[in-house]
């Protein structure tokens, strides 16, 4: 006979108490928890042990298992290909989350709209069917093979499964749909983890790839427990800022692929269009000498492309020089600013400093460095740079240059996008002689020699 239990759960960290208390110890947050019904089987009277034997699972050696690759669902997306290592993987799960607004259900609504000789389920928790035919007549993509299916309870969507038994399954959000099996609000870490479970069990028999968009706190992380991430195969973070046009498309965990690609994609009015060169969009005044601009060699994950910087220097018009930065570190901006002071000789502290990286994009690399002090330069002495240099290394604390990571691609991108000369540090590897590039490779060893390179003349 069943036994039903009352426990409270938190809904930032999923921490149980017996009772309910108004901060939680584990994670320290406010007022989150609720209270949860928890119906557990009475298996006093269940000789589990004897019932071993009727187990169809068995153990197996490692030279007893074979390997059998499964054909990959193509999402005739390339970018999202990309991603995820070739396409989705039958009876894999798949998690998309991102900020609100930023795009997620159009790129997923494309990518269903997209696979017209698959079957694809569709269920909407947020959107009803008519708010689905308004966005699928934006982006003006259609498919007889794709049905939609407006519901939150999961037991009626998983009902449906087994009667459509779809190629793809896509379920918008995760945090909208509700089991039975417990009486808390849709969201909770409760409702959450049972539904990822219920999901896990049926998709996985029937070898259904099944993609869940899921919602981001505040903090930027997946709402819901932690458990979630670990449940599905590939967990994919979609990022961007709603005032620009493009969004990055990262994987932070995948069973199957690297985590190391990234996709671009630019937001149209008519949905998500690739990028398959961010170079040549990222280089918005390519063509032109002005000063305060220069052209760093960036790598993201596995993918180089160029980027420019913009910078501005100005005298503080108050008694306070202010300091801004959009895309960029602002703390490694002001470190690289008190290392021209300290070790080049440029009284800057005393001058306002603004940075932006085109196109609304945030880049973590540290080879950044190096065309973040070019331009400020640049703009500080009024000099343009010749647009047909690039830059590539880390600015360290004493003012020497260091090397940054896949050196060769960053080279490779440079080169056939058709610059003259890249500015590296000194200790590059030897294998750089080997590529047969037009380029020309500077190689500097501190700031004052790049400065007399650049602006001697």
């Amino acid at each position: 006979m069943a036994k039903i239990k009352h426990t409270f759960v938190c809904q930032s960290c999923g921490v149980t108490s017996a009772k309910w208390v108004g901060r939680c110890n584990s994670c320290g947050d406010w007022n989150t928890f609720v209270e949860e019904v928890v119906s557990s089987k009475d298996t006093k009277n269940n000789a589990s042990i004897s019932s071993i034997g009727h187990v169809e699972a068995r153990p197996f050696r490692l030279s007893e298992i074979s390997i059998k690759e499964s054909d990959r669902l193509d999402t005739n997306n390339g970018e999202l290909n990309r991603v995820l290592g070739g396409g989705f993987v039958p009876g894999g799960i798949t998690l998309l989350g991102g900020e609100p607004g930023i795009g997620k259900s159009t790129l997923v609504l494309q990518v269903a709209l997209s696979l017209n000789d698959k079957k694809v389920l569709y269920v909407s928790g947020e959107e009803s069917l008519q708010q689905l035919k308004l966005r699928a007549l934006r982006i003006n993509k259609e498919n007889e093979n794709c049905v939609f299916l407006s519901e939150t309870s999961m037991e009626k969507i998983l009902f449906h499964v087994e009667k459509e038994k779809p190629d793809l399954l896509i379920i918008d959000s995760i945090q909208t749909v509700v089991t039975e099996h417990l009486e808390t609000a849709a969201g909770s870490v409760g409702q959450i983890r049972e539904c990822a479970n219920l999901i896990l069990k049926t998709v996985k028999p029937l070898q259904t790839p099944t993609l869940l968009i899921g919602h981001i706190n505040k903090e930027g992380s997946l709402a819901g427990p932690k458990i979630l991430e670990h449940i599905v195969d590939t967990v994919l973070q979609f990022e961007g800022d709603r005032n620009h046009l493009f969004r990055i498309l990262r994987s932070s965990k995948n069973r199957f692929g690297s985590t190391s690609e990234l996709g671009i994609f630019e937001m149209e009015q008519t949905g998500l269009r690739e990028v398959i060169n961010p170079s040549e969009l990222l280089l918005s005044n390519h063509d032109m000498q002005l000063s305060g601009t220069s052209i760093s060699c960036v790598q993201d994950g596995m993918r180089s492309f160029m980027i420019e910087v913009q910078a501005l220097v100005s005298s503080a018009a108050y008694g306070t020089p202010q300091r801004s930065s959009t895309g960029f570190d602002i703390r490694r901006l002001n470190m690289l600013l008190a290392v021209l002071e300290k070790r080049a000789g440029f009284r800057l502290m005393a001058k306002d400093v603004f940075l932006n990286i085109a196109g609304g994009i945030k880049i973590q690399d540290p080879a950044m460095d190096l065309g973040v002090i070019t331009s400020i330069l640049s703009s500080n002495f009024d000099l343009a740079i010749d647009t047909r240099c690039c830059f590539a290394g880390e600015v360290g604390l004493t003012g020497e240059i260091r090397p940054v990571n896949r050196i060769e691609q960053r080279i490779i991108e440079a080169d056939k996008l058709g610059f003259r000369r890249i500015y590296l540090a000194v200790s590059n590897p030897s294998k750089l002689k080997n590529i047969k590039a037009q380029i020309e490779v500077c190689n500097v060893r501190r700031i004052d020699q790049l400065v007399k390179a650049l602006f001697a003349g």
